[in-house]
């Protein structure tokens, strides 16, 4: 699959702030830069919802500059990432570095609460 070509819901790339908002979460930005093709910080993966952090650092500068924050380094920003492990918003993937996977069905009903939940195998349903 090329994941390039890959639509994702409005919601994924139509936050309801304002373009360049400090307000951003980060798993937002993530797909942000997927989605416009930031291939030197950040790419798609092999499998659907993977992605690979092609230079830590440099996504961590982003991310800094995005949240007006210019300490931001990877540490900090990894910590961020684990923390959506326990909302099960995005998980590593085993033996892959720099490797997570979106939990797309989890970010729909974050965003969504209203919409009626989808079966566990099925990654989008009625958007």
């Amino acid at each position: 699959i090329n994941m390039t070509s890959v639509l994702f819901p409005d919601w994924a790339y139509k936050p309801a702030w304002s373009p360049g908002s400090r307000q951003v979460q980060l798993w937002h930005f993530l797909l942000e830069l997927l989605g416009r093709g930031e291939g030197g910080a950040i790419t798609w993966g092999s499998e659907w919802g993977e992605f690979v952090i092609k230079d830590p650092e440099r996504l961590a500068k982003l991310w800094g500059e995005r949240k007006g924050k210019p300490h931001m380094n990877y540490d900090k920003l990894s910590r961020a990432l684990r923390y959506y492990y326990n909302k099960r918003i995005l998980h590593k993937t085993k033996g892959k570095r720099f490797t997570y996977k979106f939990n797309f069905n989890k970010l729909i009903l974050v965003n969504y609460p209203s919409l009626p939940t989808c079966p566990q195998d099925l990654l989008v349903c009625a958007i």
